[in-house]
């Protein structure tokens, strides 16, 4: 089950219409998504991540190629088994007065009610399941207007799982979030997606979370679209034709990317776990390389977080109780 595909784009050209004619903002795409898979759509600005989630959201009309969610074509969707088929959520923050957060959710249950529009009981039960996976069932009662920012995105994506949907689209669902409230939501959509068998797509800017959450990565470099794991496009590069100034460095190593600064030397740091780790962070921060032969100028870690860290400089050793200190001597 987990090999079907559920979302798949042929061919498809993405853009508006000016004056009579067509504008593409974008070249052919030509990607899909599987059962159970979050997937992050990464480039630059401007590049045309909103406009490809609006096309396949079916709020914005295709310049040519075809979007295909279970093996249907969207155009043959009527807009109610559209709906019923794939959820949207925009960056839009949402403040309607009056409007509890039950009352928001419920309203992905409309595609499925009758023209009358009537929740029932098993509507109900939907809402409140739904709730209870985004973990805002305590918040039930409570207004739109009285919630956080990380509360009204999880009760965005109540509504949309709500809505019963084999495709969530989200458009920069993390955009306004503090870092916490960020690993959340992703972590969130990354659980919901293998729960609910769905295919979630989501934009956005951040690759550390794209790369540490995501099952697969929409690439939108400026000459093509590469998809494929995290893992699989840093190991062939790809990442690295995001960064087009000479002062920005991706690491294939971790994932990281560093600011190229100054060359002030290099240090052998002697220790282990976490201590040497974050200490040589903090001088390849300060613009030193990391080197892996002991010379008689080097660093030496503390044993435990209560220890000093040790400059040796031949027979000669100066101590600092913080890194920060260390680094600063050093760089003095």
């Amino acid at each position: 089950m987990n090999n079907e595909k559920v979302l798949s784009l042929e061919s498809l050209i993405i853009g508006y219409e000016k004056g009579g004619h067509n504008i593409p903002v974008y070249m052919p795409v030509n990607a899909s998504g599987r059962r159970g898979e979050l997937i992050a759509v990464i480039g630059r600005n401007g590049i045309g991540k909103s406009t490809l989630l609006r096309s396949i959201a079916g709020l914005q009309k295709p310049l040519g190629g075809t979007i295909n969610i279970n093996g249907k074509e969207i155009r043959e969707y009527s807009k109610t088994g559209l709906a019923q088929n794939l959820g949207y959520v925009s960056t839009e923050v949402v403040k309607v007065n009056n409007m509890r957060v039950y009352d928001l959710v419920s309203l992905g249950r409309f595609p499925h009610t009758n023209w009358y529009g009537k929740i029932k009981q098993s509507d109900h039960e939907v809402v409140m399941n739904c709730l209870k996976m985004t973990g805002m069932s305590a918040l039930a009662d409570t207004l739109i207007t009285e919630i956080s920012d990380g509360e009204r995105q999880k009760a965005m994506i109540a509504r949309v799982l709500a809505q019963d949907a084999a495709v969530m689209v989200m458009d920069e669902p993390t955009a306004f979030l503090d870092i916490t409230s960020r690993y959340e939501i992703v972590h969130l959509m990354h659980q919901l997606a293998g729960e609910k068998g769905g295919t979630i797509l989501f934009s956005t800017h951040d690759l550390n979370i794209a790369i540490s959450q995501a099952d697969k990565i929409w690439l939108m470099l400026d000459d093509d679209l590469k998809q494929g794991s995290p893992e699989d496009l840093m190991l062939e590069g790809s990442f690295d034709k995001l960064f087009t100034s000479p002062e920005v460095r991706f690491n294939t190593d971790d994932g990281t990317l560093t600011i190229k600064k100054e060359e002030r030397g290099s240090f052998y740091v002697e220790g282990t776990g976490s201590l040497k780790y974050w200490t040589e962070k903090a001088l390849s921060r300060a613009g030193f390389s990391i080197t892996c032969e002991k010379t008689p100028r080097f660093i030496r870690t503390p044993s435990d977080k209560c220890g000093m860290w040790v400059l040796v400089n031949g027979n000669s050793s100066r101590e600092y109780s913080t890194i920060y200190d260390l680094v600063r001597e050093l760089t003095a």
